[in-house]
């Protein structure tokens, strides 16, 4: 695949055989993040897990210390006085008749969908467009519960939730190429402790398989997984 000239640059600053440490690695994806944006920061976690089995599912929600960066969208479904505390909150869409019918048309201007428990009849029924794109709410990850307030500000505080891909993969945003490598390690080693403290009692051998940092636009840099064996 060709690379453009930036990618090759920042190329240039990794050793793609190294096993870097969380300081190391964040200050270099930092380095090679050379686009006119402010690029987003991902980890990629693989895991010595098998998604197939239900009892090797890694899943689960945290709160970064410094956010994500972006901009979180909240769409709340809930009744009666929970629709004024998710607005008082500050989310940005709370439903109301039509919603499902747009949801279901393919409107989804929205990051996050949180329910109270007693409206999930009704989100279930958009289980088909809202599963392919990870909007499903979930208790695991805080987004069904009565409290609807505290998950909307928690979601605009930048909560975010982990989950296992068909690959036994993690992917998730840790901030921003603008938040510098102490905030991107400290996101980084928050998130990694709530994966490690996530391990299913099922999970046999090596459950950090491996661990990499990357850039919107950059090359991925290997994070040394040692610590969290």
């Amino acid at each position: 695949m060709k690379r453009g000239k930036k990618y090759n640059e920042s190329m240039k600053l990794i050793d793609s055989e190294k096993l870097y440490d969380v300081g190391e690695a964040v200050d270099l994806v930092c380095k090679s993040s050379k686009a006119k944006f402010d690029e987003t920061i991902e980890l990629h976690i693989r895991l010595g897990v098998d998604s197939r089995h239900a009892d090797q599912q890694v899943r689960g929600a945290i709160v970064l210390p410094n956010g994500t960066g972006k901009k979180i969208r909240t769409m709340v479904f809930a009744k009666g006085d929970k629709i004024k505390e998710a607005q008082d909150a500050g989310s940005d869409y709370v439903a109301d008749e039509e919603t499902v019918a747009k949801i279901q048309g393919g409107w989804m201007e929205f990051d996050v969908l949180i329910a109270s428990p007693d409206m999930m009849g009704v989100v279930g029924k958009l289980g088909k467009v809202l599963g392919p794109r990870g909007l499903m709410p979930n208790p695991k990850a805080g987004t069904v519960t009565p409290d609807v307030a505290k998950a909307v500000t928690e979601a605009k505080a930048g909560k975010i939730e982990y989950r296992l891909d068909k690959t036994n993969i993690i992917h998730c945003p840790i901030g921003k190429a603008s938040f510098g490598k102490e905030k991107l390690a400290e996101n980084l080693e928050m998130l990694m402790a709530a994966v490690v403290k996530a391990k299913p009692s099922a999970a046999k051998g090596q459950y950090i398989k491996s661990c990499v940092v990357v850039s919107t636009m950059g090359p991925g840099i290997k994070i040394n997984t040692t610590k969290y064996a």
